[in-house]
């Protein structure tokens, strides 16, 4: 705080250089003195003061006047500081927006994976000619072999036969379903048996869905078209 009193012009140049340093210390600068001594400052000086008192003044209206602006500053600094945090975060949020965006778009472009886990190399071999051409297919022999694709692979639906020897079908979509990784895929069971029992305890494993051998392609496309587009 500096009081003012008929300053020349070089000894103003003086306090408004004191400004100038203080002010990178976030230091507030007050004068007080009477209002033409205020007003002829004000004037001259190129670094101006953070506040202005002027007389006719007590040292309570000094106090509160220099207590009010510290407090308004501070109140503003913290609003400052409220208004940059929201800022940041809306901006994250906004980059995260963008990336699931980004991601749910990669997901729509991108092709969609078929397992197909069959003992007839001949059945493979039909599936995998009529799915090509829209999914990326890959092929198991047993429920073994497809385990060990599942280990470092990932699939959107897993084509599954119903009887095949060492471990049937049910034996296996009862582990898939054991394992929290692999619990959620889709299996369809692929089955040449007619019989409405069979069928039925084919159900019971909760599959989503089955299809009946010889495998008619159109149906084939249909069916998983509907469960994973």
């Amino acid at each position: 705080m500096y009081c003012l009193y008929n300053e020349t012009k070089d000894e103003i140049n003086k306090i408004s250089e004191l400004k100038r340093k203080i002010k990178f210390h976030k230091s507030v600068f007050v004068i007080v003195g009477a209002k033409e001594d205020c007003d002829e400052y004000l004037k001259k000086s190129f670094f101006q003061p953070d506040l202005v008192l002027a007389k006719p003044l007590t040292a309570e209206m000094i106090q509160f006047r220099i207590v009010s602006y510290m407090e308004e500053k501070e109140e503003e600094e913290r609003r400052k500081r409220e208004e940059e945090r929201l800022r940041v975060e809306q901006e994250r949020e906004e980059l995260a927006r963008k990336r699931e965006e980004m991601e749910r778009m990669a997901e729509r472009f991108r092709r969609k994976h078929v397992l197909v886990i069959d003992d007839d190399p001949m059945m493979l071999k039909i599936i995998k000619e009529h799915l090509h051409e829209k999914y990326d297919v890959a092929t198991a022999i047993s429920g073994k072999i497809a385990f060990k694709f599942l280990e470092n692979k990932s699939t959107d639906i897993i084509l599954l036969d119903y009887e095949m020897p060492v471990q049937t079908g049910p034996e296996v979509l009862e582990k898939l379903r054991e394992n929290e990784q692999w619990k959620d895929i889709p299996v369809l069971f692929l089955t040449g048996i007619t019989e409405k029992d069979k069928i039925q305890k084919a159900l019971i494993h909760k599959p989503q869905g089955y299809l009946l051998k010889p495998i008619e392609k159109d149906k084939l496309m249909d069916t998983i078209e509907n469960l994973i587009g």
